[in-house]
């Protein structure tokens, strides 16, 4: 069983998303915004039509290592 990432938290309720987006799918970050398939960095959150992440239900954080390169 997975445990967040968070140092403070350390909670074992974590969720998985995983979500078929088509081409309907749309991204902003940083003043840049994606429309279309998903591409993100290595595949990590998924690619082609279909995106997935964790994220814990107690503080809220996205289970990932940060910074994404990019």
């Amino acid at each position: 069983m997975s445990q967040c990432i968070d140092e403070k938290c350390g909670s074992k309720r974590i969720a998985s998303a995983k979500a078929k987006c088509s081409d309907s799918f749309w991204w902003k970050s940083s003043g840049k915004s994606l429309e279309g398939y998903v591409e993100t960095p290595g595949g990590e959150l998924g690619s082609g039509d279909y995106i997935e992440f964790k994220y814990c239900l107690e503080c809220g954080k996205i289970q990932y290592k940060f910074p994404v390169p990019g």
